[in-house]
């Protein structure tokens, strides 16, 4: 399957100036917070909104924050070859990055920034090679991240022990990223983050 995708998006990586950048983290981690920093202070950075199939939280709007599928709606985009890269993360729950939307930003001569979990970041990453930089940001402490997570209250019980769960395990996968930012003092973190971003988009290709 990843094969099959990669093959599907090679038409994509075709202009080695255009670059991307990957923020992945465990849920809770403020990935988020981090990339809308970053989206207010680096006017040449666009978003590329992802696709989910979850419930839509309270002030989220459609086709800003994200695009809210159904499943069936989800199913027949992977049908379709309409995704860059996506996962069940959980039964029933997917996330998927769009081709069009990174053909869309490239168009408009930005450099795309993503905010997607580890998995989907490592697959950008692999399909993108050097184009790309992947970014993985990493709570302090795992309590502090357990912490972090109980007080969003945006999950039930059960899916807030399966997000415990992922995020542990997503934990291992840090070492496989170009940049690795620990999440502490926030402020410090913004200022890591726009010298890392910065530095990339300076390099030679």
């Amino acid at each position: 399957m990843l094969q099959a995708q990669r093959e599907a998006t090679q038409e994509y990586v075709n202009t080695p100036n255009n670059k991307l950048i990957i923020f992945s983290a465990p849920s809770g981690s403020g990935k988020t917070t981090v990339v809308r920093h970053l989206l207010n202070t680096m006017p040449e950075l666009a978003f590329s909104i992802s696709v989910t199939t979850r419930s839509k939280r309270p002030n989220e709007v459609d086709g800003h924050d994200y695009y809210f599928y159904s499943e069936n709606e989800f199913l027949k985009a992977i049908k379709n070859e309409e995704f860059l890269e996506y996962e069940e993360v959980y039964k029933g729950l997917f996330y998927g990055t769009l081709k069009s939307e990174v053909d869309r930003l490239w168009a408009e001569g930005k450099t795309v920034i993503f905010d997607v979990d580890v998995v989907g970041g490592l697959n950008i990453k692999k399909f993108y090679g050097e184009q790309a930089l992947a970014v993985f940001l990493r709570p302090p402490s795992v309590e502090i991240l357990m912490d972090r997570l109980r007080k969003r209250e945006t999950e039930v019980e059960h899916q807030l022990q399966e997000r415990i769960e992922k995020a542990k395990s997503e934990l291992n996968f840090e070492q496989q990223f170009d940049k690795v930012i620990v999440n502490d003092v926030l402020k410090d973190t913004f200022v890591i983050a726009e010298n890392t971003v910065a530095s990339f988009l300076k390099s030679e290709d």
